[in-house]
């Protein structure tokens, strides 16, 4: 998979926060979001065409109106200045031109989130451009159609909590754990009565164990028949820790939503520690970053699995990259309120017996020009 670097020139770049409201707040591990925040941007080239993106934004809980202060002030007109390129990527250029303020403010991972978003912005502009879906523009092969899950499943009503998200269409689901023992086996339990003992089910620790923590954790939930376990270690745990789980645990690893580099990606990968990788378009390399990472996936038996928690722009984005990687991974959907997600991406991204298709219209697919206005 060869990607095309977009060679135009951006004129203007817009960016908005939002905050939709939510009756119950969404809990992991490390912290609670008690509203749902997007950060949408919007890219325009010289004849008025728009590409937008998403940039992640859920913590902490003053998060996106930094983000955007970013774009404002530094990251967009930053983008705005540079000449077409057709031979390195939106995100790497503007991180080598954001490296030295990195360093002097420590600010890399708010800084890469907003390199992200733009990245990914360009991109769906330039498919827009070319006439074509964004997953068509990364692989003329490629077909639209998707497998999905159903995540966020938290620790309240895990059962009902599954047996709604099938009614919507699901048929693979993610359930949050790392609340300690006693509550995550109710949890497991739970859903795995509801669901049934042959559909698929993942568990996501959401980076809150020690390594002998984890090992005793997935010894434990190894008779859940679970696909993965999600991030049982913290994201900056040596790569000794990563492989010596992988060695013990029963049940696969899946992590990357937390990982920084490309240096990083190709090191999980390649120890074997990771058997299913899961970069973030919106947290790191956008567009031109993540599907880099997916087609190295495929050389280390490794299988992409695009990681999203957002709204409507960011989610139709992790789409499209999954569908033009065309490999056997599944695409995450948070099965919580959001009308971030639900009103600005619609029925595109309402699944039918666990898959998806998605439609053949230019870019993401949804023009959602009503948010900037």
């Amino acid at each position: 998979m060869e990607l095309s670097i977009p060679e135009f020139r951006i004129e203007s770049v817009k960016a908005v926060v939002l905050r939709a409201p939510i009756p119950v707040p969404v809990r992991t591990s490390f912290g609670t979001m008690r509203d749902r925040p997007a950060v949408f941007v919007r890219v325009d080239d010289d004849r008025g065409r728009h590409g937008y993106g998403e940039i992640w934004c859920n913590f902490p809980t003053v998060a996106a109106e930094h983000r955007k202060r970013l774009v404002d002030e530094i990251v967009g007109p930053a983008l705005m200045e540079m000449k077409p390129d057709g031979n390195t990527a939106p995100f790497d250029r503007l991180m080598d031109r954001l490296h030295v303020l990195a360093l002097q403010s420590g600010e890399w991972g708010p800084l890469r989130q907003v390199a992200a978003g733009l990245d990914a912005a360009v991109h769906d502009l330039a498919a827009r451009r070319a006439g074509l879906p964004l997953f068509r523009y990364l692989n003329p092969a490629a077909s639209g159609d998707i497998a999905v899950y159903a995540s966020g499943i938290g620790p309240e009503t895990p059962g009902a909590t599954a047996e709604r998200a099938r009614k919507g269409g699901h048929a693979a689901f993610k359930v949050k754990v790392g609340f300690g023992r006693d509550t995550d086996l109710t949890s497991l339990t739970a859903i795995r009565q509801a669901i049934g003992p042959h559909t698929r089910l993942m568990a996501d620790a959401n980076q809150g164990w020690t390594l002998e923590e984890a090992a005793a954790r997935v010894a434990d939930y190894a008779g859940f028949d679970l696909t993965w376990i999600e991030e049982p270690l913290r994201a900056d745990r040596p790569l000794r820790e990563w492989s010596d789980l992988a060695a013990r645990s029963p049940i696969p690893i899946a992590a990357g939503e937390n990982l920084n580099g490309r240096a990083e990606f190709d090191a999980m990968m390649q120890s074997s520690a990771l058997a299913f990788v899961q970069p973030d378009v919106a947290k790191w390399g956008g567009v031109s970053g993540c599907y880099d990472i997916a087609a190295a996936a495929a050389g280390c038996e490794t299988v992409y699995c695009p990681h999203f928690l957002g709204g409507g722009i960011g989610l139709a984005a992790s789409a499209h990259l999954l569908a033009a990687e065309g490999g056997g991974g599944m695409l995450e959907i948070d099965v919580n309120p959001n009308p971030l997600r639900d009103e600005v991406a619609g029925a595109m991204l309402r699944p039918n017996d666990g898959r998806l298709c998605l439609p053949d219209r230019p870019g993401i697919g949804i023009t959602p020009d009503e948010l900037f206005s």
